[in-house]
């Protein structure tokens, strides 16, 4: 009898994107008799009499009605999710007000009470625990009922039965002294297992159900019986028509909230002003090496041309860190990895022809640093900024000035200090200079290392985003600076023709003078 009630389904794994306290679970239990097993013959057979024609509905009905048993031997109960039903041991214990400790407690004693003058309790066997409940079951993946005798738990399932226990025990005494060994220095590989678990928050539901008789508490010297289960799933489903109403919402709610980031944000760059070029430099110091002594700093600024302006807060000039070098090869660098951030403007007055804008410049002095705080210039150098946007990477040599005679070195070895220029624009042509031609003549200096600069330039005009004024001839300047990147790759053309040019009339030139006439005559 009992073999013909056997059909474990074994344990499955739900997922559903609608909320959980949408899920309805419906549960039939029911004692096994011979009353029972009569009743589902009965039921068989006239099913299939029914399927037959044979039989009408009215007397298959009155067929099972007459074969069912007591009350208490057959219960059905839709529960919900969270949805606390008392069993008899609860109602009996928190009846009275003396046994509640928690507030939970008391919460439960005041719905007992509500349910206890209404009279509408629905369950008599099936109860629940919630998880507020601190009802922990240590055993229950070792001996389910659901799940096959031989299962064995995972070690996922044994630590997550005790995380709830684990939760409510971890209490600190007041005035009690933390444990002072807070790490671990050898852990062992029992202690890396236990330790090292996911404490995702969950939810858990226990229903549960009382199988013995009805009302009492103890079943010791009882009669056991055989008891039949059905769980189901009762939840409501969506229709068709509630589903297309719900993405509706959902896309009206997704669309009301881009275009309100959009109010945030903003759909447009922020322009410059009609006939501005807005240049930004983000650069970097990456590296100096070549130099003669150790701990190196760097000082730099821009120079801005005529035309070419800043905001008010804008810095132009910087200190980099001390940074001492490390060997190379044969050479001694130091690495700096220094950032910095340019951002100007230009605006050209007059639109002739030919009247091409002098780029802003990059002006460095490298200093060094020894144990007596003492500095001493070791080169000057300066960078033009690129006219074409995107990243390049330039390495700048330097130079300094010198003295004649030994007694200049001496005094920069012993007591530090160098010779240094008043204008450091010196190094390239200073923007004071009005003359055609600048004399050098007689100045003595002494070439040093060199500095790697990386820079990322990016250049913004109203005047880009015309695609018909790219098309046209470029009148104004602003409309040369954009075709700058054409025409650096035609003279990069331009310059490798040449180049080969040269190579082939050296070639030509390498050849016996025989030879050629030959080749000539033939």
């Amino acid at each position: 009898m009992a073999e013909s009630w056997s059909s474990d389904a074994g344990e499955s794994v739900y997922r559903s994107r609608d909320s959980v306290k949408n899920l309805k679970i419906r549960v039939r239990i029911q004692r096994i008799t011979s009353t029972t097993v009569f009743s589902q013959k009965i039921q068989e057979q006239a099913a299939e009499q029914r399927e037959k024609g044979l039989i009408e509905l009215s007397t298959f009905n009155t067929q099972a009605s007459s074969a069912g048993g007591r009350p208490d031997d057959e219960e059905d109960v839709t529960v919900g999710w969270q949805e606390k039903l008392f069993s008899q041991f609860e109602l009996d214990l928190f009846r009275t007000e003396a046994a509640c400790q928690s507030p939970l407690d008391r919460q439960y004693h005041n719905e007992i009470l509500q349910l206890e003058k209404s009279g509408t309790r629905k369950n008599r066997r099936i109860f629940t625990y919630t998880d507020y409940d601190r009802y922990t079951n240590l055993e229950e993946h070792c001996h389910s009922v659901t799940t096959p005798e031989m299962h064995t738990p995972t070690f996922l399932a044994e630590r997550m039965s005790n995380v709830r226990r684990r939760r409510q025990e971890r209490r600190i005494a007041e005035g009690s002294i933390p444990k002072s060994r807070l790490i671990t220095w050898d852990p062992s590989e029992e202690f890396v297992k236990n330790n090292h678990v996911i404490n995702t928050p969950v939810q858990t539901m226990h229903i549960m159900g009382d199988l013995g008789p009805y009302g009492k508490l103890e079943t010791e010297g009882e009669k056991q019986y055989l008891w039949s289960y059905v769980v189901e799933n009762v939840s409501l489903s969506m229709s068709r028509e509630e589903q297309d109403r719900e993405q509706r919402v959902h896309k009206d709610l997704y669309i009301r909230h881009k275009e309100y980031l959009n109010s945030l944000v903003g759909q447009d760059f922020e322009m410059p002003p009609p006939g501005i070029l807005r240049l930004l430099v983000n650069g970097e110091i990456v590296s100096a090496q070549g130099y003669e002594y150790d701990n190196l700093y760097i000082h730099y600024f821009f120079e801005l041309p005529n035309n070419w302006s800043s905001q008010p807060f804008q810095q132009l000039s910087g200190v980099t860190q001390t940074c001492s070098t490390r060997s190379l090869g044969r050479e001694n660098v130091a690495y700096f990895s220094y950032p910095f951030s340019c951002e100007a403007y230009f605006r050209k007055e007059d639109e002739s022809e030919g009247s091409d804008p002098q780029w802003p410049v990059l002006y460095f002095k490298v200093l060094s640093l020894d144990s007596w705080q003492r500095y001493r210039t070791e080169g000057y150098g300066y960078l033009v900024i690129p006219a074409t946007p995107g990243c390049h990477t330039l390495t700048c040599a330097t130079w300094r000035p010198v003295q004649s005679g030994t007694v200049a070195e001496l005094r920069r070895f012993f007591i530090g200090g160098s010779p240094e220029l008043e204008d450091i624009s010196y190094t390239r042509v200073p923007g004071t200079f009005k003359g055609e031609r600048l004399s050098r003549f007689g100045f003595r200096s002494e070439t040093t290392g060199s500095v790697t600069f990386k820079l990322h330039c990016i250049q913004h005009s109203r005047a880009f985003i015309d695609a018909n004024t790219l098309r046209k001839r470029r009148r104004s300047v602003l409309d040369r600076l954009g075709g700058f990147s054409q025409q650096s790759s035609i003279y990069n053309v331009l310059d490798a023709f040449q180049k080969a040019r040269r190579r082939m009339q050296e070639a030509r030139e390498s050849l016996p003078q025989d030879l050629l006439n030959s080749t000539a005559s033939a």
